[in-house]
C-alpha cells in the first residue's frame, strides 16, 4: 500500500485527546436541580445508568409500569437527568422540536474518540446542516439504484457459499456480509490486500465497548491492556483509510466512479469540499452506523422468518419473483414489510436523544438547560395502542400501509432521521432476497436481545438451520 497520508498518527492521536468520551457533551450545561422534573428511581447515578445502559430491555418498561408514560432517569455524569418519552405524540413533538436548541450530537458524545468531531451523528446547527447537505446525494434514490446491483452480487457470492443442512448463527454471517457491502459499495475498495488488512481492524472497532470508550479520556489509561490495543487500532485503521482517500484522490476516473467516497470527494464547490478528516469521520460513522445494526435487523428477520413456515413461504415466493420478468413492486414491498418488522420486534437502538442547550417546553413539561430527552423506540414498538399484538412477528402490518406516525422510530425522525434509512432498507431487501432464493432455514432454539456496547443483538446469534432449496439447486442457484 502506498501513499498512506504521512499525518495519519498525529490525525488519530490529536482526536483521541480532544474528543474523549461522554464529558464533551456536556460542558458547562449543568441542569438547574431546583427545576422539578418527572419522576422516576432514587437510586445512585452510577446504578440507573448501568440498569438504563445494560439491562435497557427490562428496565425501561419496568419504569413505564411504575412511573407512566414520562420518566426520568439520572445517568452519569453527575446524576444529569434524561427525560424519557413513550407516546407518539411526544415523539413528533421532540422530533420537530428547534434544533438549535434541541442537540442532538451530545447524546453521541461518547462516540466521539472513534467517529471524529466532523461525523454527522456528532455535529449540531449549521455544521449538521452542511455535511447533512454534502452526504444526501449519496443516497438519494438515484444512488441507492445503482448501489443494489452490487450489494446483489455481494450478497449472491455470500450466500452461495454457505454449508449444507448446518446450524449457524445468522448474526456472525449478516455481520460478515454487511461489513463487505461497507467496504466496498460505501468505501469503495477493490484491492484485496487492503480489504484484508481493513476487515479485522473495522471488526476491533465495533467491538469497542463503553468502558474503552470512556478510557480515552484518560491518557494513562492508554497505556495499558486493551485500552492501549484499542488506541493502536484506531491508528492502524485510520492509517488505511487516509490511504485510501490520498489514492482514490490521484486516481484519473473519480468522476465515473459510483461508490459513496467518491461521491462525497466529488460534493461541494472549492472551500465547502470535504477534507480528508471530515471524509475519515464520515466514513467512520456510515461503518457504525450502518453495519452492526443493519446486520442484526437481518438476522432477527431470517431467525423469524425461521419460526413461521407459511411467512417463509411467502417470503420466498417474494424473493423468486411473482412474474416472469423476475420480482415485482409487490414483491419488494413484501421483503421491504419484512426488514421493517423485523426492526419493529427488534430495535437495535433504544432510543432517540435530544440535549437542551436553553430551558425548553415539550410534552407539556417545563425542562432545564442541560436536560437530555430522549423517545424511546423500545416502548413505542412495543406500544399495544401503536401495534396490536405487539409480541408477534407481523410484517402484513407494513403491507400496503404505513404504521400510524412516529410509531415506527428506528431511524429517528426530523431533520436529524438517518441519512442511511433508505440504504439499509435497500440492503436488507437486497440481501434477504439472494438468501432466501438458495436456502430453507428454520430457527434453532430460543433467543433473546442482549446489549453489546450501545445496541442490542439476539443473545445466541439468532441460531438457523440452513438447507438449500431443492429448486435453487436445479436452477444453478447454489
Amino acid at each position: 500500500m502506498t501513499a498512506v497520508a504521512p499525518d495519519s498518527r498525529a490525525l488519530t492521536d490529536q482526536r483521541l485527546r480532544t474528543m474523549n468520551g461522554v464529558g464533551i457533551g456536556v460542558r458547562g450545561l449543568r441542569p438547574d436541580p431546583d427545576v422539578p422534573l418527572p419522576p422516576g428511581p432514587r437510586w445512585p447515578s452510577l446504578v440507573q445508568s448501568i440498569a438504563l445502559i445494560r439491562f435497557r430491555h427490562r428496565f425501561q418498561p419496568w419504569l413505564q409500569r411504575r412511573y407512566g408514560d414520562v420518566f426520568t432517569v439520572r445517568m452519569l455524569p453527575d446524576g444529569r437527568p434524561l427525560v424519557v418519552l413513550t407516546r407518539p405524540e411526544q415523539a413528533k413533538e421532540l422530533f420537530a422540536a428547534d434544533p438549535s436548541v434541541f442537540h442532538a450530537g451530545k447524546g453521541n458524545a461518547i462516540l466521539g474518540p472513534v467517529m471524529g468531531e466532523h461525523s454527522l451523528l456528532l455535529q449540531d446547527g449549521d455544521e449538521h446542516a452542511r455535511a447533512r447537505r454534502l452526504l444526501m446525494p449519496a443516497f438519494n434514490k438515484q444512488a441507492l439504484r445503482e448501489y443494489r446491483e452490487l450489494v446483489s452480487a455481494i450478497a449472491a457470492d455470500e450466500a452461495a457459499h454457505w454449508p449444507a443442512d448446518v446450524t449457524l448463527r445468522s448474526l456472525d454471517r449478516m455481520n460478515v456480509l454487511t461489513l463487505e457491502v461497507i467496504l466496498r459499495v460505501v468505501f469503495g475498495v477493490t484491492d484485496e490486500t487492503r480489504l484484508a488488512a481493513l476487515r479485522p481492524r473495522v471488526n476491533e472497532t465495533i467491538s469497542i465497548g463503553p468502558d474503552i470508550l470512556l478510557g480515552f479520556g484518560f491518557p494513562r489509561l492508554q497505556e495499558h491492556g486493551r485500552w492501549k490495543r484499542a488506541v493502536e487500532n484506531q491508528r492502524e485503521l485510520d492509517e488505511l483509510i487516509y490511504a485510501e482517500i490520498h489514492e482514490r484522490r490521484e486516481v484519473g476516473d473519480l468522476e465515473m466512479r459510483t461508490d459513496v467516497l467518491s461521491q462525497l470527494m466529488r460534493a461541494g464547490e472549492g472551500d465547502d469540499r470535504l477534507g480528508d478528516a471530515e471524509l475519515r469521520d464520515q466514513l467512520v460513522t456510515l461503518l457504525l452506523a450502518g453495519h452492526e445494526t443493519t446486520a442484526t435487523s437481518l438476522a432477527w428477520a431470517l431467525y423469524e422468518l425461521g419460526r413461521r413456515s407459511d411467512l417463509l413461504a411467502r417470503s420466498q415466493r417474494a424473493a423468486d419473483g411473482s412474474t416472469p420478468f423476475g420480482p415485482s413492486a409487490e414483491d419488494d414491498a413484501w421483503l421491504e414489510a419484512v426488514v421493517k418488522e423485523s426492526m419493529r420486534l427488534h430495535p437495535v437502538i433504544p432510543m432517540v436523544v435530544r440535549t437542551l442547550m436553553e430551558p425548553a417546553t415539550i410534552a407539556g413539561l417545563d425542562l432545564p438547560k442541560g436536560a437530555t430527552v430522549g423517545a424511546s423506540i423500545l416502548l413505542a414498538h412495543a406500544r399495544d395502542s401503536n401495534f396490536t399484538e405487539p409480541e408477534r412477528f407481523d410484517p402484513e402490518r407494513f403491507v400496503g400501509r404505513n404504521p400510524a406516525p412516529h410509531t415506527w422510530i428506528p431511524f429517528g425522525g426530523g431533520v436529524r432521521r438517518c441519512i442511511g434509512a433508505g440504504f439499509a432498507q435497500m440492503e436488507g431487501v437486497a440481501i434477504l432476497r439472494e438468501v432466501l432464493r438458495r436456502h430453507d432455514v428454520a430457527a434453532a432454539g430460543d433467543d433473546e436481545p442482549r446489549v453489546r456496547n450501545i445496541t442490542s443483538v439476539p443473545r445466541f446469534g439468532a441460531r438457523i438451520h440452513v438447507m438449500p432449496r431443492r429448486a435453487a439447486s436445479r436452477s444453478g442457484l447454489i
